[in-house]
């Protein structure tokens, strides 16, 4: 049977560029365009071998080119109001991209032989460039992706990514000025050396500044990502304050605190029950050591089916559920309960697959996730056209990361 969607799917024309083409949406009242993902477990799993396997011969250089192929994929089977998103990007351009970041790791570990200061010389340089490499991956990721033949934008300042990301800077520019200035053993003897007392509350300064910021960084990082995306003549905004990143932060760190004394409850009860009525240094009974490896192994699960998934819901719906222009309006509703027991059922696959379940958990998280974001218009989206050909031929505030194909993520 053929499928009218193929053609979206990683095909042949998959990284080809395309015209804008007429968008036929109704024109009166609001829209509610819904997101869902129509990409198939089986499918991906062919894809995500052959990619795995070439970038093993080939030493991972064939790596930007299997990200080319997944996000087309993935972009190809993100249906937004019954019409695909499109991936454009050109792998060579990636390959450069990751040929640079593979550069600076390798000046990273190089320099960490040589001499610890050298290498957090190399770790702050790298640092300095991470914002605006982080942009530049931004430009690149929206500039090659399009919906109904529009290309997208992300008109972020250069001095607006390096403001977002200042919070988080500094307190790490200090743990790494105190752990350059820590003591090293004794060539000789080998002997450590005890760091005198003012090193130590310094360190323990920055890394509770760096704990307390945190929240700080994320909303600014957020507000910026999402405050600059473009798609004809629309750019979005994130209304939400600081207040609500803080908000969430104290929830994760509650859920997070509950979890750890349950757990200090559980094997403390279990050591007490052990030792119950033996004699004084007598070793534990020997049922103690597998209940212990459960014990672990269920705190884990517990991790992955309840804190990550409940700080992963949380943050979506924050940041989604608050990005809007003047005429769209986005909205998520991510529900932890559906998330935590599909994470947990993929870990639990994945491992007794030795990994081979992991392109079906990836499909199946992916069509969870999107399917909860849709997405509400007002006006004409036609008369978006006139925008277009102006904001979308503007390839100015894309160079930076067109030149380089550096594409980290967003």
């Amino acid at each position: 049977m053929h499928d009218p969607n193929a053609e979206h799917r990683g095909g042949p024309d998959a990284f080809a560029d395309t015209q804008p083409s007429t968008l036929d949406l109704p024109a009166t009242g609001p829209q509610r365009l819904n997101v869902e993902f129509t990409g198939s477990g089986s499918e991906y799993f062919r894809i995500w071998l052959v990619n795995l396997l070439l970038s093993i011969v080939t030493l991972s250089l064939y790596r930007p080119f299997a990200k080319a192929r997944r996000l087309a994929y993935f972009h190809g089977n993100t249906l937004v109001g019954g019409q695909p998103l499109g991936f454009h990007g050109d792998p060579w351009k990636m390959l450069r991209g990751y040929l640079l970041m593979v550069l600076f790791g390798v000046v990273y570990f190089a320099s960490g032989r040589f001499s610890p200061i050298a290498a957090g010389v190399a770790f702050v340089c790298f640092a300095l460039l991470w914002p605006a490499l982080w942009r530049a991956s931004l430009q690149f990721r929206l500039a090659n992706t399009s919906w109904r033949g529009l290309r997208f934008g992300f008109h972020g300042s250069l001095g607006g990514a390096y403001r977002s990301m200042l919070p988080a800077f500094l307190p790490w520019l200090g743990l790494i000025l105190v752990g350059m200035l820590m003591p090293r053993p004794d060539a000789q003897s080998a002997a450590p050396v005890a760091p005198s007392p003012w090193l130590m509350s310094l360190l323990g300064l920055f890394f509770v500044a760096m704990l307390l910021v945190f929240p700080l960084s994320l909303s600014w990082v957020k507000r910026y990502q999402h405050g600059h995306y473009r798609y004809a003549g629309e750019q979005t905004q994130l209304d939400a304050g600081t207040g609500r990143f803080y908000t969430f932060a104290l929830k994760v760190f509650g859920v997070s605190l509950v979890a750890m004394i349950v757990a200090g409850i559980f094997f403390a009860v279990l050591m007490a029950a052990s030792f119950a009525g033996g004699a004084k240094g007598s070793a534990p009974a020997p049922w103690v050591v597998p209940l212990m490896v459960l014990g672990s192994l269920g705190m884990y699960a517990i991790y992955f089916a309840l804190m990550l998934p409940f700080a992963q819901s949380r943050l979506q719906n924050l940041v989604w559920g608050h990005t809007r222009s003047q005429a769209l309006r986005c909205h998520s509703e991510l529900k932890l309960w559906p998330l935590g027991s599909l994470t947990l059922k993929n870990l639990f696959l994945v491992i007794i697959t030795l990994g081979l379940y992991w392109p079906f958990a990836a499909i199946a998280t992916a069509r969870l996730r999107l399917s909860a974001i849709s997405i509400d218009l007002d006006g004409d989206l036609s008369q978006w056209q006139a925008h277009a050909a102006n904001g979308q031929n503007d390839a100015t505030g894309d160079a930076a990361g067109d030149f380089f194909g550096i594409d980290m993520g967003l």
